[in-house]
């Protein structure tokens, strides 16, 4: 099941396409602004809708959207509660728009990091703006980056070590290598070799891949 979550922060003007076909469609509070401008309606508006106008929920409701209001003062942010509530209705793929930009740094920050939650484990979860996406590997997994030769794919270190990196179709390999959580060594990677891979041994990494214009498929 396909379910596409949309946050309050910048979304680009091709990303809602990814609207199109899903399953389950989750606005976290403003971002149902988005996809209400864009001529698309979301099965739920959960939040506590202190960034949406009253009119528009109550307009989105008669709708058909079906809205879910939390108290103010919670412990988990909007888009949170809407990545748990799309996981919880069985999501084997999430896109989760709108997760940066804007102008809280720190909601940013929090939204890249709920791709580590345990509860989206084996469920095909990223979050993409624009050219890139944002994806999350973990201990014992493989990753296959979906951008073309030319393209960049970047692997941060998150939570710790991550330990047994191997990459294949990269300009600058790595062999079982340990990436230091905070440290930049595998910053802005290219793509020279389709299909190419990453797989991970111990640990959790951020996958960046980022498509540029005029990288070509091989």
């Amino acid at each position: 099941m396909k379910a596409v979550v949309v946050a309050s922060g910048d979304v680009e003007p091709g990303d809602l396409r990814l609207v199109d076909g899903a399953d389950l469609v989750v606005a976290a509070d403003g971002g149902v602004e988005a996809l209400v401008a864009a001529g698309q309606r979301a099965d739920l508006l959960i939040g506590d809708l202190d960034s949406t106008d009253p009119a528009l929920v109550e307009r989105v409701a008669g709708d058909g959207t079906r809205v879910q209001r939390h108290p103010a003062d919670k412990e988990a942010s909007d888009t949170e509660l809407a990545v748990r509530a799309a996981a919880g209705a069985g999501a084997s793929e999430l896109v989760l728009l709108g997760a940066t930009g804007g102008d809280r740094l720190d909601h940013e920050l929090a939204n890249v990091l709920l791709l580590g939650d345990p509860l989206l484990a084996g469920i095909d979860a990223r979050i993409v703006r624009g050219d890139s996406t944002l994806r999350v590997l973990r201990g014992g997994e493989m990753l296959v980056p979906a951008v073309p030769v030319g393209g960049l794919v970047t692997l941060l270190a998150v939570g710790g070590d991550a330990r047994g990196v191997t990459t294949a179709g990269l300009r600058w390999p790595l062999a079982a290598a340990t990436l230091a959580a905070g440290g930049s060594r595998g910053l802005s990677n290219e793509v020279i070799e389709t299909p190419a891979s990453v797989r991970l041994e111990h640990g959790m990494l951020l996958v960046v891949e980022t498509a540029i214009e005029g990288a070509h498929a091989s």
